[in-house]
Order: C-alpha cells, then sequence, then structure tokens
C-alpha cells in the first residue's frame, strides 16, 4: 500500500481488504472454547478498571489489525483476542484498526489458545506480532495447560518477562502485573489486585450488612438516650423540690 496515496483513498481501500478478511475467515474462527471465552472476559474486566487509572489504556476485543508490507499490495492482517493501545485520542476504528490512519501502534496483545479449539495459526501471528508489528507485550495463555507466558520486545525479538519475588510478571509502562491466579491469568495495578464485579458485589453486600448493623446499634443506642433522658427528666423536679424543701426547713 503506497504511503503516498490521499488518506481516504488508503481508508477506503484498507476497508475493502478487512471486508474480504471477514468473508474468508472459516467457521471455527467464530468458534470459541469456554476457557478462551472466560479470559477475555476477566481481561475485559480487569483493564476497563485499569482504564479508569489510566485514560489512555485502550482496550479492544477480537479487532483486525491491518497494516502496510514493504513491496506487497496487501496489507498484512492479524487479530488478536484483546488488544490495548495507548493513546489519549479516540481511534478511528471502522472495519479495523489500520496502522496508516491511526496516531498510535499497538502496545500489547493478548490470546488465548485452546488445545481443542485452536481458531488461528498462533504461530503465524507469533511471527506477526514479533517481526511485522513488533508490538511491546504480548500474553499468550493456554488455560488447558495452565501455561502462560509474557513476551516482551526488545527491538529485535521477544524475550519472555521474569516474575518478580511475589510471581508475577511486571509491565512497567502500566505500573501493571500478570500472574495466574485460581487458574485464570489476573492483573495487579501498583501491587493490588484488580478487582472482578463478582468481587466487588461481594464487598458492596459485605459493607451492606455492615452499614444494616450500624444502623440498628445507631437505632438501639437513641432509644437508649432517649430512654435515660426520659429518667433523668423525672428525677430532676423531685430533686429540685427535696432541695426547696431543706431550704424552708433552714
Amino acid at each position: 500500500m503506497a504511503s503516498g496515496k490521499p488518506r481516504i483513498l488508503i481508508e477506503i481501500a484498507y476497508d475493502d481488504w478487512a471486508q474480504k478478511y471477514l468473508r474468508s475467515l472459516p467457521p471455527e474462527h467464530f468458534m470459541e472454547a469456554t476457557g478462551q471465552s472466560k479470559q477475555r472476559e476477566i481481561t475485559l474486566e480487569s483493564l476497563a478498571l485499569l482504564k479508569v487509572r489510566r485514560p489512555e489504556v485502550q482496550v479492544f476485543n477480537e479487532l483486525l489489525v491491518q497494516y502496510p508490507r514493504p513491496g506487497e499490495r496487501k496489507p498484512g492482517q492479524v487479530v488478536p483476542d484483546n488488544m490495548v493501545v495507548l493513546s489519549n485520542e479516540p481511534p478511528r476504528v471502522r472495519s479495523g484498526f489500520n496502522l496508516p490512519l491511526e496516531k498510535a501502534k499497538p502496545f500489547w496483545v493478548l490470546e488465548y489458545v485452546s488445545n481443542s479449539n485452536k481458531r488461528k495459526d498462533y504461530e503465524d501471528n507469533f511471527e506477526k506480532y514479533e517481526k511485522e508489528l513488533k508490538v511491546p507485550y504480548f500474553l499468550l495463555f493456554y488455560p488447558d495447560s495452565q501455561d502462560k507466558t509474557l513476551y516482551r520486545h526488545t527491538g529485535k525479538k521477544y524475550v519472555s518477562v521474569k516474575p518478580n519475588n511475589q510471581g508475577r510478571c511486571a509491565i512497567p509502562e502500566l505500573d501493571l502485573e500478570v500472574a495466574l491466579l485460581d487458574e485464570w491469568v489476573r492483573y495487579w495495578y501498583k501491587g493490588k489486585l484488580l478487582p472482578l464485579p463478582a468481587d466487588l458485589q461481594r464487598e458492596l453486600d459485605s459493607t451492606m450488612r455492615e452499614l444494616s448493623e450500624l444502623r440498628h446499634r445507631l437505632d438501639r443506642t437513641e432509644r437508649e438516650l432517649a430512654e435515660l433522658r426520659t429518667l433523668v427528666a423525672q428525677h430532676a423536679p423531685r430533686h429540685n423540690n427535696h432541695s426547696k424543701s431543706k431550704k424552708s426547713e433552714s
């Protein structure tokens, strides 16, 4: 794809290539194993919380990435299970993430592989991420075998990120760490585990129970105070009358 073409022509051409790619996909591409689906759900829920803290984090799901290949008319194409782009500006995404039209490149790609349902050519994808796109980080996770590897690009190739003392692999640019927890890849931001909706709901339920108990204790305390005020008010007149009678006798 010639870089000297007007932007609108590049956009039209890439949209056309995206439609051809969609029509070429085999049926198994649209079938996802339970483990892949569950991990995708966890990733999206966790990174949604990361985005609250880091607004430049943009997360995409099964989005076609298209990029120019030297000497070729057809662009390179790859669809990560999830992808993270760092940008404070919204992407120009329509039918795909077209690199010549975007201001930011993929920062992190994530793939979840089921041994029983390999929807993609993951070896081919690895080559594209490493050699053609040079994506800074790549997470590869096999839910069936609990095999997780986070790769970091050195500028020449991918190397695996070694776990720290907590057993987590760090992405310093995001203050983020990844590790396996209860059979799934989970995410820590500045050392704190990013909770899932179920975790947040349990915390909310627990907080509501505590508030309810505090409310009952407050009501009980207010009733006891009211009873005490009544006793004090009843005792005060007798005490005043007794004091007056002593004064009159004297």
